[in-house]
Formats: C-alpha cells, structure tokens, sequence
C-alpha cells in the first residue's frame, strides 16, 4: 500500500480564531446586502467588512456549523474570462454549504454570446435559473449591461479593468486575520501599518479594489506607498480618493529603497487591458533576499509571473497563500448574507469556554 504524503502548510497561517475572540458580533449590519448585488467595494463599510470577516473566521474555524446554509438555492457561475482560483472558491463555497451550481466556464464561447445575443438578455434567463449569479467578464461595462433585466442578486467576479470587490474581501481577510486589532477606531501611531501597493491600481482590478477597501480602514495607516513603472499608476478617482483620505501618500519608481520600511506588501502584475492579460510592472520582483522587514507579509491575488519568487514560499512573509485559502469562506460569508441565511445564526454557534473562545452575538 502507498503511503500518503502529507505537505505542511507553505507560509504563515493566521489563526482566524484572532479575529473572533471576545468578539462582540453585529449581524444585522449585513442586512444592507440581502437580496442586494454586489459589484464594488464602495457598497461596503467598515463595520461591514469586519462582521463579513468575522463571519468567514467562524466558519473558517469550524465554530459555526453551518454545511446546509444554502440548501435550496440555486448559483450560476458565468464567467466570460479565464478564471481558475476565482471561479473554483465561489464553487467551493456554493458547495459547502449544499447549494446548487449551475456552471458557464467559458461564457464566450458557449452561450449565446457567440451568437450575438446579448448580455441583457442572458440577464432575463438567469432570472429563470438561478437565485444568484457570479458573474466575470472581460468588459467593465458588462455588469451594467447584464443587470438591465436581471432580477436576482449579482455578484461582481471581475469586471475588465474595473474591479473585483471579493477579491478585497479575501485580502483583507487574510490582513485581519494577522492583525485584528485594524479593526479597532484608531490604533496608536507605532502599531498602524505601513502599506505598499507593487501594481497600477488604475489598471489591475484586483489592486483598484484592495486600495479602495484599504481606505476603509485609513486610522490605521501609517502610509500608503505605491510603486508603478507608470507615471500615473492611479488615474483620477483614485488620485481624488487618497487625496480625501488623508493619508500620507506616494508614487514612486524606486522599489528596493522602499519595500524595507512596509509592514504589508500587495502586489500584483497582470492587468486585463482592451481584450486580453498584459504584465506591467514586471521589473519589480521580490524573492528571498530582498531587504524586506522582519515581519513583513506579502499578499498576490494570484496567478504570479516572475515578480513573485518561489523562494518566498517558505517564508514567514508568505500570507498569499492563506489569502487564496481565506477567500472561500468569505464567499460563504458573502452567499449567507446577501441571501438571507445569516438568520437565527447564534443558535448554531459552538463556542468554545472562556479562556479559549468568548463570542457574543447582538
């Protein structure tokens, strides 16, 4: 009999236990999203992004038993783009919590799109199939087009070039999960976090998003340092919205005489741009001997080219890949609430005695 291979887990995994301990727990803030699509990161508050986070923490550490909150309901994944990590954690979390999936891998080529049917009225059939769509595509506008008949909750996978709100989600997950007390009203100035972007956020969708959730949580930045090859990584609303922030911000082409001062590295180097993946920023690369801090983590949306060096891996600034795992309890988190099963929730929740796990839930 073969003997079986267990791996141990690359990187740092965060408790999410951190997250919930002596937690006091709102769950009514996410009654704002039920029934609601969700297509931008603007739609989210702080309070929000926590309870949603809180949420995934309890399930993600199994304190909250919940594998049939879904039973009944219908999901159809449409993606019009290439997808694998995105596409599969919205289908895990559909499945572990018994919905049902009805999948289009491959939109463009196998709907009626190919034929020249429209969005708006693939929008209308969904009504009739599904109680939730998860919709990517390779246009920023396809979102606005699809909803024009759509009836039932859309949830934004990634439009073109404009953003990917769950994938903020995961991020910032990931982020909490390490540092709980960013949650907090303000931290004092030696415990805020010094945060750099490796990207062009007005071009990656992912970024774009990660940098608008970031600004949720803007009392607890220290700085935000942004390091592009572009002259104008931003574009104007993003220039517009850290300007109203309030936090000490730049842009810079100088990589290594800055990632040594950051506490949290995102990067990324793949933008959707017209009709297919180019790599920008491709110049900057991080591997085992770049002068990073002690402490530091690294975040990357995944897939990685060369500027993310498997050298990392190992290391204890690798929160990429509890990032990549994360993000599937925080579409269990998402499904919950926007369909209306976050109900009667505190009666399911295992909580462990009082040195170990307090929660309350209001």
């Amino acid at each position: 009999m073969k003997s079986r291979t267990t791996n141990k887990f690359k990187g740092i995994k965060p408790d999410p236990e951190n997250l919930i301990r002596n937690a006091n727990i709102d769950f009514s803030l996410l009654g704002e999203i039920v029934g609601q699509s969700v297509v931008s990161v603007n739609q989210f508050s702080r309070e929000m992004v926590g309870t949603l986070c809180k949420l995934a923490a309890l399930l993600e550490s199994k304190k909250l038993e919940l594998a049939d909150a879904l039973k009944g309901n219908i999901i159809i994944t449409a993606f019009f783009e290439p997808s694998t990590r995105t596409r599969l954690s919205f289908e895990s979390a559909a499945l572990r919590q018994e919905a049902k999936i009805i999948s289009i891998p491959e939109g463009a080529r196998n709907t009626g799109v190919a034929k020249g049917e429209s969005l708006s009225d693939i929008g209308e059939m969904f009504n009739a199939y599904g109680d939730l769509v998860v919709l990517r595509h390779t246009e920023t506008d396809a979102i606005a087009a699809i909803g024009e008949n759509l009836r039932i909750p859309l949830v934004n996978a990634g439009n073109g070039s404009g953003e990917h709100p769950t994938q903020a989600l995961a991020d910032w997950y990931a982020i909490l999960k390490w540092k709980p007390t960013i949650l907090n009203e303000e931290l004092p100035e030696s415990e805020k976090i010094n945060l750099g972007i490796l990207g062009s956020p007005g071009s990656m969708r992912a970024v774009n998003s990660f940098l608008r959730m970031a600004l949720l949580f803007k009392d607890n930045i220290q700085k935000i340092t942004i390091v592009s090859e572009l002259a104008d990584p931003l574009g104007d609303e993003l220039n517009k919205l850290l300007s109203e922030a309030g936090i000490p911000w730049l842009c810079t082409h100088d990589m290594e005489g800055t990632v040594e001062e950051l506490d949290v590295i995102y990067m990324n180097s793949i933008a959707f741009l017209g009709d297919s993946y180019k790599a920008m920023d491709s110049n900057f690369k991080l591997h085992a001997g770049s002068p990073l801090k002690e402490d530091a983590i690294i975040l990357h949306p995944l897939a990685r080219l060369g500027e993310l060096d498997h050298s990392l891996d190992d290391s204890r600034h690798n929160l990429y890949f509890d990032q990549a795992h994360g993000a599937v309890f925080v579409r269990q988190a998402l499904y919950m609430a926007v369909l209306d099963r976050v109900k009667d929730i505190g009666d399911r929740i295992n909580v462990v005695k009082e040195n170990e796990l307090e929660l309350q839930t209001v």
